[in-house]
């Protein structure tokens, strides 16, 4: 198989970490398959909007977009229950209330599915375990496991690799890799509260914010 034929399913959000994840795999010559999901999470039409963007940058000719109602069911997280406030007092000890129950688990094994009936040899997730908020499900050794539990549960000639380029990438790195490789970072969003503006205040905003700070450039989207 020549490296070209060579195929990643990219988990994509539209925000930074993904999105660079995608780059990445990209400039290594995987052939992008694009996953999104819509979870009924609050900035939902803005990250879709975003996908289809950073997709059209990167020429995905193949992509999906995945609509699960059942998080919002579940509840259990400011970002998909309404009635439970997007902290913005800076980042809090323990797993945050934005954390949304396994669901990287959940993505990870509609990716798997994906992944068999495409042909794609890798899963690219764009998880970051060091400056990550908190969240279980962005654990590497996790991540190792789920990877076993895919290859156990699929085909045996199906081999499927997890790959986390950023997993022990802290965000002022993302952001300085980001620029090496002209991530359109223009294009992603971050924000948890707000799909107009960025709010500024909210986890993901602070760390974004942080990581462009220390990286020493200024963040191309708005802000409120």
């Amino acid at each position: 198989m020549n490296k070209q034929n060579k195929k990643a399913l990219c988990v994509m959000s539209g925000g930074m970490d993904s999105t660079l994840s995608a780059y990445m795999m990209k400039n290594s010559g995987y052939e992008i398959i694009a996953l999104h999901f819509n979870y009924d999470q609050r900035t939902q039409t803005k990250e879709l909007e975003c996908f289809h963007k950073i997709c059209k940058d990167l020429n995905v000719a193949q992509k999906y977009v995945l609509d699960l109602d059942f998080f919002k069911q579940i509840g259990a997280s400011a970002l998909t229950d309404k009635s439970i406030e997007v902290p913005t007092g800076g980042i809090e000890e323990g797993v945050p209330v934005t954390y949304v129950p396994f669901r990287n688990g959940i993505f990870l094994s509609m990716s798997a599915a994906i992944a068999e009936k495409e042909g794609a040899e890798v899963i690219c997730i764009g998880v970051v375990e060091e400056d990550s908020s908190g969240y279980p499900d962005c654990r590497e050794s996790y991540i190792k496991s789920m990877e076993q539990s895919i290859n156990l549960g699929t085909k045996d000639e199906t081999n499927i690799e997890i790959k986390t380029p950023l997993v022990h990438l802290s965000k002022s790195q993302i952001v300085q890799k980001s620029l090496e490789l002209n991530v359109p970072l223009h294009l992603t969003w971050s924000c948890y509260k707000s799909e107009d503006k960025a709010c500024g205040v909210c986890d993901s905003c602070r760390l974004r914010l942080n990581g462009f700070k220390i990286a020493g450039v200024s963040d191309p989207i708005e802000y409120e």
